[in-house]
């Protein structure tokens, strides 16, 4: 049985939900945002779910759980809660924020504070787990001081059924947990632009387009790897978020500025910061090249990652025979530092070389 204390952390304090919360519940929960990310929830949500709320909250508390309701100022801003630690001591967490507290580091702040006192309390392992595009959540499990540990694929099902995979995360007593910052951080405004292309996220929205543009035989022909479905490239864009908020990666689509439409993809891929370094990769569609536009790209993202990141080498990898790659890495500031013999599988058992490329951090 946990304590029913009230937890006090900087300008928050946790305490029991009462009757006085329902209509703030309410507006918390009957939110779009909040309804995507917690298929359990009633939708719409009404008062009466939250009065039914404060009541299981309650129950929550005689079972050996915990259930706070998040306050700033003596104002609700949102919930966070424990199953009861089973027989081995383990809890797991969970919380939301309402609309008009979030952004604001609510979430973290709390996460780390119910996890300190389940520590206090004997409890042996905090878990946590967040939807792999709930990027929000995702960040504040890193903030609160948690170790990404795994995933689970398809644990969950949304409200259309679909199947959503959930990343799991988890605290020990006593280790270091320090709140970790990004080390991609996400693009002020989320977007970079030159005026002539757009660089945005890729979401489920781009797999179309680029399923098509992996089809293009041109692109095609030094794609390295098996084949992959429509359903492959819509996971994948799911995922962006996550990569990028775990340092892993950054996807993103390349637009015509003018009118939006999708031109290409690029990454930055390889992400290694023990070595300062990571990996540019990148695809046209027909219609735009000879335009000048990867080369534009390119330069943008790797300008973008000297200035905005701790990342000192850019790298590239093209097959010897991919004059176009060739020419838009050297417009974009790289050069040529040698060859890998026979790296790329080709048909028949053949192997071509690549040319290895570098742009290093301005001095």
């Amino acid at each position: 049985m946990l304590a029913r204390h009230v937890i006090s952390s900087g300008p928050l304090v946790l305490r029991p939900p009462s009757d006085s919360d329902a209509e703030a519940i309410t507006r918390a929960c009957d939110d779009p945002v909040t309804a995507r990310f917690l298929p359990l929830l009633p939708s719409p949500y009404r008062l009466s779910d939250a009065r039914a709320y404060v009541e299981q909250a309650r129950a929550k508390w005689e079972a050996g759980g915990a259930e706070f309701a998040i306050t700033q100022d003596g104002q609700y801003a949102g919930s966070i809660g424990v199953r009861p630690p089973d027989r081995w001591r383990v809890a797991e967490l969970g919380y939301l924020v309402a609309p008009w507290a979030r952004g604001k580091g609510v979430a973290s702040t709390a996460a780390r504070a119910v996890a300190d006192w389940l520590f206090d309390q004997g409890v042996r392992r905090v878990e946590l787990e967040a939807e792999v595009e709930n990027v929000a959540s995702l960040r504040v499990a890193y903030k609160a001081g948690f170790r990404e540990e795994g995933n689970r694929r398809e644990a969950k099902l949304l409200r259309d059924g679909r199947p959503a995979d959930l990343v799991t995360f988890g605290r020990l007593p006593g280790e270091a947990a320090p709140p970790v910052e990004p080390y991609l951080p996400f693009f002020d405004g989320g977007e970079l632009s030159d005026g002539v292309v757009r660089l945005t996220p890729m979401t489920p929205e781009d797999a179309g387009d680029f399923h098509r543009m992996l089809a293009d035989p041109v692109v095609a022909a030094y794609k390295v790897g098996p084949p992959s479905s429509l359903q492959d490239h819509e996971r994948r864009c799911r995922y962006t978020g996550y990569w990028w908020v775990s340092g892993q990666r950054i996807e993103l689509a390349v637009r015509d500025a003018g009118s939006g439409a999708f031109a290409g993809h690029v990454q930055l891929t390889q992400v290694t910061p023990a070595l300062g370094q990571a990996m540019v990769g990148y695809s046209l569609m027909p219609g735009f090249r000879g335009k000048g536009f990867m080369t534009r790209t390119v330069r943008l993202l790797v300008d973008w990652a000297f200035e905005r990141t701790p990342l000192h080498r850019i790298v590239a990898g093209t097959e010897a025979g991919n004059v176009a790659s060739h020419r838009v890495l050297e417009r974009a500031g790289f050069s040529r530092e040698g060859v890998h013999r026979e790296m790329f599988p080709k048909g028949g058992g053949r192997r071509v070389d690549d040319l290895a490329w570098a742009r290093v951090r301005p001095s």
